[in-house]
């Protein structure tokens, strides 16, 4: 193609950042296919030790990302062949770039939610701190930007606690909302292979997963497998340390 077309298409610059998912994702998959037996398990085994041994170089900075296979998708597949031959080009059975892009995307914002709890989890108990040390401490309180009855310290510490509560439980929300999979999609035409996550119905609109609701969690990383509390625990006034 000409270069220009090839400067325009290519995204490796940037989703090159997305490795780590994208080879977590694919390992998921090949096990996905032996398991409903579309490929063998010799298969399965070559293609999962073969992208740790992608994943390792990417992580060492050996890797060499091309321009001209576009994007971390094609990039990690085409250094896969390299190194098992064959077997790497069943990896791409019953999926679409499309499917790849979504699932990455997903995870990698299931990972940034867990941060920002975990974050929130730890200023919030930071500010617990700061109320129990000046739970006797008196301070004026504010309404409309003036002066209003006296309070303690630890009561307006309490008050930023329980902000940073709810914005805790908005990115959990957010988080149970998006950790659903794409795999197995195939860019939401579906497919014909008997995938563990194959579409019930094909529109250009839906596609509804298999599952006792409406589709299937991302069940591949350990961390997913102990989800954050849909809720900050109730706090008591009387006690911040009830919390």
């Amino acid at each position: 193609p000409d270069a220009i077309m090839e400067a325009i298409n290519a995204s490796i610059d940037f989703d090159k950042r997305l490795a780590a998912q994208d080879i977590e994702a694919s390992r998921a998959h090949a096990a996905m296919l032996a398991a409903q037996g579309i490929i063998t398990d010799s298969d399965a085994a070559a293609i999962r030790e073969g992208l740790l041994t992608v994943l390792s170089e990417i992580e060492a900075g050996t890797f060499p990302f091309s321009r001209a296979l576009e994007d971390i998708h094609m990039n990690v597949e085409a250094r896969l062949k390299q190194l098992i031959g064959e077997p790497a080009g069943r990896l791409h059975t019953a999926r679409s770039r499309n499917d790849q892009v979504a699932t990455d995307f997903r995870l990698w914002v299931r990972g940034q939610c867990d941060a920002a709890i975990a974050g929130l989890g730890a200023l919030m108990q930071a500010l617990l701190g700061q109320a129990e040390a000046g739970k006797d401490l008196v301070m004026p309180g504010f309404t409309h930007l003036q002066t209003a009855q006296p309070v303690t310290w630890g009561h307006h510490m309490m008050a930023y606690v329980e902000m940073f509560a709810r914005d805790r439980a908005r990115f959990t929300d957010a988080r149970a909302r998006m950790n659903e999979c794409p795999l197995g999609a195939a860019a939401l035409a579906g497919t014909s292979f008997p995938t563990a996550q194959r579409p019930q119905r094909r529109s250009a609109s839906t596609a509804r997963w298999p599952t006792a609701s409406t589709r299937s969690p991302i069940a591949i990383s350990p961390s997913n497998s102990s989800p954050p509390p849909a809720s900050a625990p109730r706090i008591s006034r009387a006690s911040p340390k009830s919390w």
